[in-house]
């Protein structure tokens, strides 16, 4: 089946695409629930991470900006590259940087259409622009990774609360969008909007060394959290407390979503811990992939005791200099994977020991080159978030 391109929603990495203004009138339905004698059946549907992927968002370089000083931002990185990071904030990424990582984007989009996937885009958005809230300002990021500012339940999108004050504002990239699909029948919801004073971050946060208890940045002032610290397997999510979701945040998605859902935390030894898709990933019923650095395998839920336990295999080595050095990400972004269904997996093509583990575990891997995309906060997982995937909310576990 042929990707679907809907009107006003560009679907190709070109320049006239990336630019043009988008027209989402042409997008609403013919019919409204005022008047509506059949209802509105949602373009949104997503509860699991391995159903058949009908349709995704994927990310955009287009105006990425180094993301502004904060220790929130600075305390998942080395301390030198904290001081550079500090330095360059607020200036536009080097195109040294932004070349190798869109021709690779667009290859990726190019393989999702051709596997019949609708791919759709947020907004061009100059991220330089300063704003402010009373408390603060700020300069924008990037809108690369909607993995980490919107999570999918169901027929639901959920704008989440982020702890990085460069991210306030990144979901109004995405609006256009969000808009269409309410339009069509989807729930929209947006959690409280953080504050993020000081009273958020503890004052002189220091990394925990190996062996000591695990401390985060944040306090329990307000509820904060990146969807990305979350998987799902139907009425079970698993989450990872980190430097940007506390339990707040947690407790918060628990009472949204009600007594249909649990919440399973998974305890990570990553000591700058920040997002659950490099430690804990669900790739199909009754299969998931750790990361033997940060897991404990005797220390899982007792809910995952019956699923196959998948061990990542060790990280192929990067040579490129360059990419080592600028990469927002841990070695293990091998794991970043995004299943297209419960077989077929796009995976990184340089990390080819997680391929051939893939295929020993019964997975179809599909290559794909994305590895320029780090220094913009991920790969495959992170630069993409399924809106819809053909299957019902179902239970995985007894």
């Amino acid at each position: 089946m042929a990707a679907v391109q809907r009107p006003g929603i560009p679907t190709t990495a070109d320049d006239d695409a990336r630019t043009r203004p988008v027209d989402y009138a042409l997008s609403a339905p013919s019919v409204t629930t005022d008047n509506a004698t059949e209802p509105l059946v949602s373009p949104v549907n997503s509860h699991n991470e391995w159903d058949p992927l009908e349709e995704i968002i994927v990310g955009r370089l287009d105006g990425a900006t180094i993301p502004s000083s904060h220790p929130v931002v600075a305390c998942n990185i080395p301390p030198w590259a904290a001081r550079l990071q500090g330095l360059a904030a607020g200036v536009r990424y080097p195109r040294m940087l932004i070349e190798p990582a869109q021709q690779e984007l667009d290859q990726f989009i190019t393989l999702l259409q051709s596997l019949g996937i609708t791919v759709t885009r947020p907004d061009v958005v100059d991220h330089r622009q300063r704003f402010a809230t009373p408390d603060w300002s700020s300069r924008g990021f990037c809108n690369t990774c909607p993995r980490d500012s919107m999570l999918v339940i169901g027929d639901e999108i959920i704008e989440t609360p982020m702890a990085w004050p460069c991210r306030y504002f990144e979901t109004h990239s995405y609006r256009a969008l969000l808009k269409d699909y309410f339009r069509r029948g989807a729930r929209w919801t947006a959690a409280p909007k953080p504050q993020l004073t000081d009273e958020l971050f503890e004052a002189d946060f220091r990394i925990p060394e190996a062996g000591e208890p695990m401390r985060y940045i944040l306090t329990e002032f307000e509820p904060v959290f990146d969807a990305a610290d979350f998987v799902r397997a139907g009425r079970d999510l698993f989450v990872t407390r980190s430097n940007v979701t506390n339990r707040m945040g947690i407790d918060w998605l628990r009472r949204h979503l009600g007594p249909g859902y649990r919440i399973h935390e998974i305890e990570s030894r990553c000591r700058t811990p920040m997002h659950i898709d490099t430690t804990f990933l669900l790739l199909a019923p009754g299969k998931v992939l750790v990361n033997p650095e940060y897991i404990d395998v005797d220390r899982l839920p007792d809910v995952l005791s019956s699923w196959d336990i998948l061990i990542a295999p060790q990280p192929n080595q990067i040579d490129e200099r360059l990419l080592k050095m600028t990469s927002m990400c841990g070695k293990w972004l091998s794991m970043n994977l995004l299943m297209v269904d419960e077989k077929r997996v796009i995976a990184e093509r340089h990390h080819t020991n997680m391929l051939r583990a893939l295929e020993k575990w019964g997975f179809e891997p599909i290559p794909c080159d994305l590895l320029h995309y780090a220094p913009f906060g991920g790969s495959f997982h992170c630069a993409t978030l399924d809106v819809r995937r053909r299957g019902t909310l179902e239970s995985y576990f007894d």
